[in-house]
C-alpha cells in the first residue's frame, strides 16, 4: 500500500493485472489497519464481510474493462450519511440501532462507480461540534497526536483518511465541518457550494448549511468525487440543475490570480502564533509565484459566529423535533403516556451539546425574541454573503486560516461552548455565503499537529478552486 494514496496510482496499479496486487489485497490491508488503529475510534462500524465481497467483484469488473470511474477508491461515510439495511445513527443514542430504508443521493452515486463503502465514520452527535467530542460512541483521536483533538464535525472522516484507513471519506459541512478537521489532521476538505450535491439522505442538522463534501489525501480525488456526487436530484428541491464540469488537472498555471485575504483575520487576537506564521507564508508565497495579495477589510468578521449558531440553532431545533420516542429510534422505558415519551426519550437520547442547541434554537424562534434574533441574524446573513460577494467580484479567491489554532487538547474546551464555537470563526463566512470553500494543508506547529489554509471561491466555480488549489499545495509543499 506504500505509495497508493492516490485513486489513479491505485487504479494504474490494478490495471496492470499485476499478481500480487489485487483489490482484495488493498481492502485486507485497510481492514488491517483499521484494527490496529482502534484505539483512534474514528469508525463506529466497518463492513468487512461486505467490503471483502465487494472488492472480488469489482476487481472482475476491472479485468473485464467495464468499471466505474471509483473502482479502487475504497471510502468511509460519516455516520449521518444513510446506506439502505445499514444502521446510521448521527452518533446519537436516540438513533441507536436504527436501520435506514433507504440510500443517500450520494451513495448511491458513489456505489454506480464502483466504489467500496468501508464503514460509518464517528462524528460529533448529529454534526454538532467543532472536536467530536460530542459522539455518543466518544472522541476521535488525532493520528498526529493521540491527545490532540482530530476536530469536528467530521472527525472521524478526517482521521480515517489520514491514518490510511481508508483512501478518502464523505462527511457534511455546515460550519467548517470537513474543513476544521481537514486541517487539524493535515488533509485536504471541500465544502461545494450550497445546492451543488444532494442532501437527500444526509440526517438534517441546519438544512439552509448542510452539504457533503470529501475528504481526501489530494485535491484530484476531492475533484473526482465531487464530480461524482453532485448534479440534479429529483428527492431535494434545493440541489441545483446546473451542469457539473469535468474538472481537468493540466499541472502548473500561467494565470495570475487576484487573492484577497482578510486584514481582522490576519489580526485577529485569536490568531495562534504559529497559524498566523503559516498565514504569512501562504500570502509570501503566492505573491513570490506571482500572484497578486492584497489585504481587504471584512468589518462584519465578529459576527459570523453569532450569526451562524443563532441560524443553525434554529434549525436544529425544527430538524430535531421528529426524534421524539414516537416514531422510530430510542424510546425511554421510563415513559408511561404521550407526554412523558416525548420528555423522557429526548432527555435520555439527546447528549446535552444536542439539548443546548435545540433550547437556545427554541427559544430564538419563540415569540417576543424571534425579530430580536432570528429575524435580525437571518440580515446579518444576507449582509454577510453581499459583502462577500462583493469582495469576490473584484478577486478570484480569498485566503483565510482554515482555523485559528492546532487541534487542541481532548477535553481542553469541554466545559465551555463558547471556546469550542469560536474554532468555526474562519470557516462560517462560506457557510453563510453559500460558496465553495477548500482547506489544504499547509505546515506543521512546532508540535507536529498540522496546520491548514483555506480559500474561498465563487458560488459554483469549484473546478476553478480546486485546479488552483493544487498548485497553492505544490507551491507550499515543493518536492
Amino acid at each position: 500500500m506504500e505509495g497508493l494514496s492516490s485513486l489513479s496510482k491505485i487504479q494504474s496499479a490494478l490495471t496492470k493485472h499485476n499478481p500480487e496486487i489485487t483489490l482484495s489485497d488493498i481492502v485486507e490491508q485497510y481492514l488491517e489497519r483499521i484494527s490496529q488503529s482502534n484505539d483512534l475510534n474514528a469508525f463506529v462500524e466497518v463492513f468487512a464481510d461486505e467490503t471483502r465481497a465487494e472488492a472480488i467483484r469489482i476487481q472482475q469488473k476491472i479485468n473485464s474493462g467495464t468499471a466505474g470511474r471509483l473502482a479502487g477508491m475504497v471510502i468511509g461515510i460519516k455516520d449521518n450519511i444513510c446506506f439502505k439495511d445499514h444502521q446510521v445513527s448521527a452518533c446519537s443514542k436516540i438513533l441507536e440501532n436504527y436501520v435506514t430504508p433507504f440510500s443517500a443521493t450520494v451513495v448511491e452515486r458513489l456505489l454506480a462507480e464502483d466504489a467500496i463503502i468501508i464503514g460509518r465514520l464517528n462524528c460529533d452527535e448529529f454534526a454538532m461540534g467543532a472536536s467530536n467530542e460530542s459522539s455518543y460512541y466518544g472522541p476521535v483521536k488525532n493520528f498526529a497526536d493521540k491527545s490532540k483533538v482530530s476536530g469536528g464535525s467530521s472527525g472521524g472522516a478526517a482521521v480515517a483518511v489520514q491514518a490510511g484507513l481508508c483512501l478518502a471519506a464523505l462527511g457534511t459541512d455546515t460550519g467548517g465541518s470537513v474543513r476544521q478537521p481537514a486541517s487539524f489532521c493535515g488533509v485536504v476538505g471541500l465544502k461545494p457550494t450550497y445546492g451543488r450535491v444532494s442532501r437527500h439522505g444526509i440526517i438534517s442538522y441546519a438544512s439552509s448549511f448542510d452539504q457533503v463534501g470529501p475528504i481526501t489525501n489530494n485535491v484530484e480525488d476531492a475533484a473526482i468525487l465531487l464530480e461524482v456526487i453532485s448534479g440534479s436530484d429529483q428527492y431535494d428541491s434545493t440541489v441545483s440543475t446546473r451542469e457539473v464540469p469535468h474538472i481537468v488537472f493540466t499541472g502548473q498555471q500561467d494565470e495570475k490570480k487576484r487573492i484577497a485575504y482578510l486584514s481582522e483575520a490576519l489580526e485577529s487576537e485569536g490568531l495562534d502564533p504559529e497559524v498566523k506564521l503559516e498565514f504569512e507564508k501562504s500570502i509570501s508565497a503566492l505573491k513570490s509565484a506571482g500572484h497578486v495579495l492584497e489585504p481587504v477589510s471584512f468589518d462584519l468578521l465578529e459576527y459570523v459566529v453569532p450569526t451562524y449558531y443563532i441560524l443553525t440553532m434554529a434549525e436544529a431545533s425544527s430538524n430535531l423535533a421528529r426524534y421524539d420516542g414516537v416514531h422510530y429510534g430510542y424510546r425511554s422505558k421510563r415513559a408511561v403516556d404521550l407526554e412523558t415519551t416525548y420528555k423522557t426519550s429526548r432527555s435520555e437520547g439527546f447528549g446535552s451539546e444536542v439539548k443546548r442547541r435545540i433550547v437556545l434554537g427554541t427559544f430564538v424562534l419563540s415569540a417576543g425574541y424571534y425579530d430580536a434574533y432570528y429575524a435580525k441574524a437571518q440580515k446579518v446573513r444576507r449582509m454577510i454573503r453581499d459583502k462577500t460577494s462583493e469582495i469576490l467580484e473584484q478577486y478570484d479567491f480569498i485566503l483565510l486560516p482554515t482555523a485559528p489554532t492546532p487541534a487542541f487538547t481532548i477535553g481542553e474546551a469541554s466545559d465551555d461552548p463558547v471556546v469550542n464555537y469560536l474554532a468555526d470563526i474562519f470557516t462560517v463566512q462560506a457557510s453563510l455565503a453559500g460558496i465553495p470553500a477548500i482547506s489544504i494543508p499547509a505546515g506543521h506547529s512546532k508540535d507536529g499537529l498540522p496546520i491548514g489554509m483555506q480559500l474561498l471561491g465563487n458560488r459554483f466555480e469549484e473546478a476553478e478552486l480546486l485546479k488552483f488549489s493544487q498548485n497553492f499545495i505544490k507551491l507550499l509543499n515543493p518536492a
